[in-house]
């Protein structure tokens, strides 16, 4: 009958480290699909209005910006110092919205949860944002947002 031994000193096997390399280009791979960039840069500067009551988009995805104050100080001299909408990299007119709206809408996989977000100078006048919501209703964009921020 055979016997085993106690004694003897037992070692802790080595950690296999071959599949760390694996591990953490999975990783990086994730982040890399998950992680969306700021793509719009800015060409007008605003500063948002402050309110109390104040809610997070929950599904940014859907979300459409609209850009709405004066040009940048780099911008001024070639654009003037009046307001301007900016859609993604470009400056627009209110009936250009419409067909923003549109493209905006083929490129999302849920289109009826589509919400526009208006992010507009305090000191822009309500006749420009009259100008845009009216072109908003007529393509059927009804879920508007107006970015603020918390009073304190």
């Amino acid at each position: 009958m055979g016997r085993f031994s106690r004694g003897g000193s037992r070692e802790m096997p080595e950690l296999n480290t071959s599949s760390l390399p694996d591990l953490i280009f999975t990783i990086l791979f994730f982040f890399m699909i998950v992680t969306t960039m700021r793509e719009v840069t800015l060409k007008v500067k605003f500063t948002v209005p402050t309110g109390t009551e104040l809610e997070k988009l929950e599904k940014k995805s859907a979300v459409s910006f609209i850009y709405v104050g004066p040009p940048t100080d780099q911008l001024r001299a070639a654009m003037g110092s009046g307001t301007r909408i900016q859609l993604n990299d470009r400056f627009a007119e209110p009936a250009e919205v419409m067909d923003f709206i549109a493209e905006e809408r083929t490129r999302m996989t849920d289109q009826a949860a589509q919400v526009v977000s208006m992010k507009v100078d305090q000191r822009t006048q309500m006749g420009i944002i009259t100008d845009i919501k009216q072109v908003l209703r007529k393509s059927w964009a009804l879920k508007i947002n107006y970015s603020a921020a918390k009073r304190n």
